[in-house]
């Protein structure tokens, strides 16, 4: 064994001694998502000691990985290999590019059939965990290529410029794709890839070991001191279970955005026990650009990517928009039957840590509606993300202000379509 391997064996003793091959994963199709084998859901337990972070080195291994995979596909193995040490002495961490290394190595005196090409190398080991990794980049990747400039998640129809940035999860890639919100749109600035709950997605209840699926907001940045090592660098928990999900009775919490343990690069794309999880460079990254409560992030299954004006989504939001100036204006006449309309049988909110139903909620428009005396409604900052599964749901947040007065309560509200009809189905102030 050469040098470089024996220290690799001490650091990381059970892939050592893996030996794996670059053809299949070049060729190889994107994994079955929902197969289980890992988790989501924990609640995070603030540790005994506290822990000092290890400093990001760069986001750019994959990057780099990827090329490796590109010169060995060219037949430039002396290259390759020359590359994949250089980025294992970068990242000694990065088990994957151990992997690849030791594959290069071992091409040199035998044909290798497949990535990890290891006899009898039983189902469900680390091994098998880092050749769906390998698959998840490279198809990202090529998908990523393939997608028109300028596409965006359908489910973001609107930001005000107050949300800087926003982030996409498509679980079915492992991936993350964070967003700045410039003047002209939109703008992907950068992915990466991202593990989430060890039995996949579609969270429903405390320790299910599922990420969630749906439209959330960061809520706060936790102090890395007071994080066990498994969470890396940082922390940005998300508001799960958000409006929606309690609406439905799910359950759980502590559902974060994290870094990896130190002895890890990257996690298994099924390995968290519900949240998702970053490289420690790319969540450092991540946290130098976003901010709590103005950073959405939706969580899908699969994203579904469309041009930023698309005509079906543009007219969707006309008409959305529509509605919600038509319910601002029957408040502002103080008209409470027609406002009361507007609402779903069984809307709820939560004023002063209390639940209210809609019978209560009737009592606070009306008061609202008398404080206003007529004034018009001005709906600020208007923000629109769009949620579909079994029936369509519309996250709104805007600032209302009143004639005459320069500034006024940020407001949410949860919308849900109801055959042709919208209804609020949640409401509560924010800021």
């Amino acid at each position: 064994m050469q040098p470089f391997m024996t220290d690799f064996a001490r650091h990381h003793g059970r892939f050592a001694l893996v030996v794996l091959a670059l053809a299949a994963l070049l060729a190889g199709p994107v994994p079955a998502f929902a197969q289980p084998g890992s988790t989501a859901a924990r609640t995070h337990k603030k540790p005994a000691k506290a822990r000092t972070p290890a400093p990001a080195q760069g986001a750019d291994a994959e990057a780099r990985l990827l090329a490796v995979y590109a010169l060995t596909r060219a037949g430039q193995a002396g290259k390759a290999l020359e590359q994949a040490q250089k980025l294992v002495r970068d990242y000694p961490n990065f088990h994957l590019a151990q992997l690849t290394l030791g594959d290069l190595l071992s091409a040199r005196m035998r044909p290798l059939r497949q990535l990890g090409d290891v006899p009898q190398a039983p189902p469900g080991t680390a091994l098998q965990e880092l050749r769906t990794e390998s698959r998840q980049r490279v198809a990202a990747h090529g998908q990523l290529a393939q997608r028109p400039p300028g596409s965006i998640p359908t489910q973001f129809l609107q930001l005000a410029p107050r949300y800087r940035h926003a982030i996409a999860v498509d679980a079915s890639l492992s991936r993350l794709y964070l967003f700045e919100n410039t003047a002209a749109g939109l703008r992907l600035v950068a992915d990466y890839y991202a593990s989430v709950g060890k039995l996949g997605i579609e969270k429903s209840s405390e320790g299910d070991q599922r990420t969630p699926l749906g439209v959330y907001f960061i809520t706060a940045r936790l102090d890395p001191a007071t994080l066990q090592d498994i969470y890396g660098i940082g922390a940005l928990p998300l508001n799960y279970p958000n409006a929606l999900d309690q609406a439905r009775g799910k359950t759980g919490s502590g559902i974060w955005l994290h870094g990896t343990p130190s002895n890890q690069f990257a996690r298994a794309p099924l390995a968290t026990d519900g949240c998702v999880a970053l490289s420690n460079p790319d969540l450092a990254r991540l946290l130098q650009r976003v901010e709590p409560r103005t950073t959405p992030v939706v969580i899908a299954g699969a994203l579904q990517w469309q041009a930023p004006a698309a005509q079906q989504s543009e007219r969707e939001r006309r008409e959305f928009q529509a509605v919600l100036e038509d319910w601002s204006r029957a408040k502002t006449r103080g008209n409470l039957q027609q406002l009361i309309s507007y609402y779903a049988p069984d809307f709820r909110a939560r004023k002063n840590r209390v639940e209210l139903g809609l019978s209560d909620w009737a009592l606070e428009l009306q008061n609202e509606t008398t404080a206003l005396a007529g004034r018009v409604l001005q709906l600020k900052e208007l923000s629109l993300l769009r949620w579909v599964d079994t029936h369509e749901t519309m996250v709104v947040t805007f600032g209302e202000v009143a004639q005459g007065e320069r500034t006024g309560p940020v407001r949410r509200q949860y919308w849900t379509r109801q055959g042709t009809q919208w209804r609020i189905f949640y409401e509560g102030i924010i800021g």
